[in-house]
């Protein structure tokens, strides 16, 4: 099995170039990304980072404020930023005009987008967001020969089986934001309820009030049909996957019918589903049928923890929640889901790993990079911008200041700027800190992104890596020298005979470290005991403060 690797994209953040954004800026002042700048040269490097698999997001047509390159402004008082929100989607069978050179002919150029991306041979993920559209929806040019939302909705009841949403029948939607000056209130009558499951006509501030609840009945109904007919639309059209929105919030009935049905036609389709209910993994897999879930109340919270703990250590005590031992009680409750779990550091909810909220700073990415990325066969995702250590500590608008990259505003980004120069010349395949730096990385970005394209590189290549089993070796080296259970994690990996050791030291220390391999991996794994490797042997392994090394056993 290869080992998936995820790159996600913002494609109007990906291309834009603007030197000097501003701050809640217009399309006019900011600018955009284009489905043409993710060019030939582009998706080469995506390849060669290790990448199999582009999950573009924000391509379907949502809710904006912009009026510009074939965009219909929704009202600003529901809109999210002056962007909008890519998960407030107005029309599920139309891209974005304004990713488009030629907004007429952006279905276009979204499909020369997907054959490009295929020529690299890579796969191609967009999003489905199954459980609300925006509060708009429908009010683009209808796609002939398919159903729309809520067109045939009876909205003289609250609720019905065919209905595709719910009303509150005489009651009229009051938002919880301000009317912009010299503009009417928002009218919707009857209001509908809002996406995060707010029942009422009153959403308040930290509600989706951008959205509206699609219904879902626990047994088949035309709004299924609906949402398996947007699904085969875009599978038709050479889409690979879909990263499902939210999937804790629908029925999971619906799911396990679509993904099977859908599966009939097209049996390749991949679906990730973003879960946080760890109960709730087997199910979502072994039953529903998903191919990967998102491990963030897993693996992604247990490293965040022990970063957080030791990138501001004031020498307390480490708590057992703030320990390194939870890395190993993370696979342990997976048992065989490990290799549906999808990892990652980053993505477009969370806060950049380099930021002040997070990791603080690019150069403590390592220790957590090697055991998310290389500790099995799962899938991991990269953040676009996170292979040269983006901070996210821009305030571009409607969000602040957050440590995170916007996907609310129309915002230009600099170190993909930069990042883009050195794709555009090629240096990157050097592999060398200087030629990168002088075609458009800094001088930290530049080394920072040699370390981590090794790592992906490595990911994507090394045969324990894509294929082999894993043995951790933390609980067998709890009393050797140098080695700080609560702060170190150590383990290995084999395929026939190929056997790499993995360790992350989390510490802002140096570790020395003495690791012995037990007999039982050597058995378990199958590994040849020679003069130079054999059970209960010290190896001596040095790893810098929130840093990792791979030491090749056998190869």
């Amino acid at each position: 099995m290869h080992k998936p690797i995820i790159y996600q994209m913002i494609p109007r953040l990906w291309g834009n170039d603007n030197q000097n954004p501003v701050k809640n800026g217009s399309l006019t002042q900011n600018g955009t990304g284009k489905f043409s700048d993710i060019d030939t040269k582009t998706l080469e490097y995506l390849s060669w980072l290790g990448c199999s698999h582009v999950w573009y997001t924000g391509v379907l047509r949502h809710s904006t404020q912009a009026s510009e390159e074939g965009c219909i402004p929704s009202h600003p008082q529901f809109v999210k930023g002056k962007a909008g929100s890519p998960y407030a989607i107005c029309d599920y069978y139309d891209v974005n005009p304004y990713l488009a050179d030629n907004p007429e002919d952006r279905m276009g150029e979204f499909e020369q987008l997907i054959k490009r991306t295929h020529d690299a041979g890579l796969k191609l993920i967009i999003d489905f967001v199954p459980n609300h559209v925006a509060r708009d929806y429908g009010k683009t040019t209808f796609t002939e020969g398919h159903p729309v939302l809520g067109a045939e909705d009876d909205k003289s009841v609250h609720w019905r089986a065919e209905n595709d949403f719910f009303y509150y029948v005489g009651e009229r939607l009051v938002l919880p934001t301000p009317v912009p000056e010299g503009m009417a209130p928002y009218e919707e009558i009857p209001a509908m309820a809002t996406g995060n499951n707010c029942y009422s006509p009153t959403p308040g501030i930290n509600d989706w009030y951008e959205t509206v609840k699609i219904n879902y009945c626990d047994y088949h109904t035309s709004t299924w049909d609906k949402m398996y007919d947007i699904i085969g639309y875009w599978a038709s059209k050479g889409v690979d996957g879909f990263r499902c929105d939210m999937v804790e919030l629908v029925p999971p009935q619906f799911f396990k019918w679509l993904i099977a049905e859908i599966k009939t036609t097209f049996p390749d389709l991949i679906f990730i589903a973003e879960v946080y209910k760890k109960d709730l993994y087997e199910e979502y897999i072994r039953n529903i049928g998903f191919d990967y879930l998102y491990d963030k109340s897993g693996l992604y919270d247990t490293l965040r923890t022990v970063v957080e703990k030791n990138v501001s250590d004031n020498g307390m005590p480490v708590e057992l929640w703030q320990s390194a031992t939870g890395i190993t009680r993370c696979w342990q409750f997976l048992g065989n889901l490990q290799p549906y779990m999808l990892n990652f550091l980053e993505n477009h909810d969370e806060q950049r790993f380099a930021s002040d909220f997070f990791g603080k700073s690019a150069v403590n990415t390592f220790a957590p990079l090697h055991v998310s990325m290389l500790l099995n066969t799962a899938p991991f995702m990269i953040y676009f911008g996170e292979e040269v250590g983006e901070k996210g500590m821009d305030e571009e608008g409607f969000s602040g200041r957050d440590g995170r990259t916007t996907i609310f505003d129309w915002w230009a980004v600099g170190s993909f700027s930069r990042l883009r120069k050195v794709i555009a010349s090629g240096a990157y395949e050097t592999m060398d800190a200087k030629a990168i730096e002088e075609a458009g990385l800094n001088r930290e970005e530049a080394e920072f992104f040699c370390r981590f394209a090794e790592v992906t590189r490595l990911a994507a290549s090394d045969p324990a890596i894509k294929h082999g089993t894993t043995y951790d070796l933390c609980y067998c080296n709890s009393c050797s020298e140098g080695f700080d259970k609560n702060r170190h994690f150590v383990f290995l990996r084999d395929h026939l005979d190929h056997t790499v050791l993995v360790a992350a030291n989390f510490s802002n220390h140096e570790a020395n470290m003495k690791i012995v391999i037990p007999e039982h991996a050597f058995q378990w794994m199958e590994i040849p005991v020679t003069d130079d490797l054999y059970p209960g042997k010290e190896i001596d392994v040095k790893v810098a403060p929130m840093d990792a090394t791979i030491l090749t056993l056998i190869d």
